[in-house]
């Protein structure tokens, strides 16, 4: 009897939901470039994996063509919804692009689960997934550089006043008080906090030594970094290194260790002036402990792609502040869509072959 293999792309839509013409993204380069590690056991040594034969995808552009001429042994059933998938997981073996609890449950033999972003909270949520009878793959690291990017864009947007005189802008005004400009702070020679030197913490890392900065970070494993990270702390130091910093990046992983972890010591433990961004988890961040931060003028300013809660209700003080910038989680968001499909189509092959997989989320790290 065949099994078969559901992979639904949901949350994908900015990667799958408009025609693209794919560059040529070697995956050996993109595994050594981005650091991705193969997970610790071969998908043929799983006790429930039988291969892959029938695959439900939501419609996309060109990738379904390019998957079929890839793996023409596998039959490719298109459906349109989760609603739609439902009806057909019973017998599946793999599920890619939700991790939901509903359609982890409708499937008698669920092996693998992979989804299109980074944050695996969601999913460890899923009681199948967090005991590791089911095995989790993301896009961990894989938009670590557009990422990146967009910390940086928030980190000089702020130090350059550039939110204050955008604001004025629609009134004509030609903004030349004194006050403002002489807040106006070059990031070169400047100290740059990184919390969570991980994929998108590293990118940043290097992008602020790339301007002169001084960087430091923390990461909870061990104290090993790359050359260009003057201090790499524990997550122990992280009061000691916040208050030296000009200039913080948040790019830590939700877990129950994170959860609420940047809260109103670590702003108090800040130093005067500095600015935060965030372009991590929402909820590491204790909100009003933030908000407290900024009104009471502690903080510099602050960058911030993602919040708690999020969406950010309209009525929010943040949404007032002159000196933050809020973007809606879009800073993964642009030139990434061709190295996510490389690696979701490696790890297709590879599931396929029962090698072991890319990016394999551990339960217990919660990353």
């Amino acid at each position: 009897m065949k099994k078969a293999a559901i992979f639904t792309f949901g949350c994908a839509v900015l990667l799958f939901g408009m025609p693209v013409t794919h560059a040529a993204v070697s995956i050996e380069d993109l595994i050594r470039d981005s650091g991705l590690a193969e997970g610790p056991v071969a998908m043929r040594d799983r006790p429930n994996w039988r291969g892959a034969n029938k695959i439900l995808i939501r419609p996309v552009a060109g990738e379904i063509e390019s998957l079929r001429q890839a793996m023409p042994d596998i039959e490719f059933v298109v459906v349109r919804s989760t609603t739609e998938a439902l009806g057909q997981v019973a017998d599946v073996d793999a599920i890619v692009g939700f991790c939901s609890e509903e359609l982890v449950a409708a499937v008698r033999d669920l092996v693998w689960v992979q989804i299109y972003w980074a944050g695996a909270e969601r999913c460890l949520a899923v009681e199948a997934i967090a005991n590791g009878s089911v095995i989790l793959t993301n896009m961990q690291k894989i938009s670590s550089p557009v990422i990146a990017e967009h910390a940086i864009a928030m980190m000089l947007s702020l130090t350059r006043q550039l939110p204050s005189f955008a604001r004025r802008m629609d009134s004509g005004e030609w903004m030349d008080d004194a006050t403002l400009v002489s807040s106006m702070m070059p990031v070169a020679g400047k100290t740059l906090l990184v919390v969570g030197l991980g994929g998108i913490g590293t990118a940043a890392a290097k992008r602020g030594a790339a301007l002169g900065m001084r960087v430091v970070a923390t990461r909870n494993s061990s104290r090993e970094g790359p050359d260009f990270v003057d201090y790499v702390g524990l997550s122990s130091e992280l009061l000691q290194l916040a208050g030296e910093a000009d200039v913080i990046i948040n790019a830590l992983p939700l877990t129950a260790a994170t959860r609420g972890l940047l809260d109103q010591e670590f702003f108090a433990a800040t130093r005067k002036g500095a600015f935060f961004i965030n372009v991590g988890r929402g909820a590491t961040v204790d909100t009003a402990a933030l908000t407290a931060a900024l009104t009471s003028g502690h903080l510099g300013g602050a960058g911030l792609d993602v919040t708690e809660p999020e969406p950010l209700p309209a009525g929010h003080p943040l949404w007032q502040l002159e000196n933050v910038i809020i973007t809606p989680h879009v800073a993964g968001v642009g030139g990434e869509r061709d190295r996510h499909f490389a690696l979701a189509k490696e790890n297709l092959r590879r599931y396929a072959a029962g090698e072991r997989l890319l990016n394999v989320v551990s339960p217990e790290r919660g990353y």
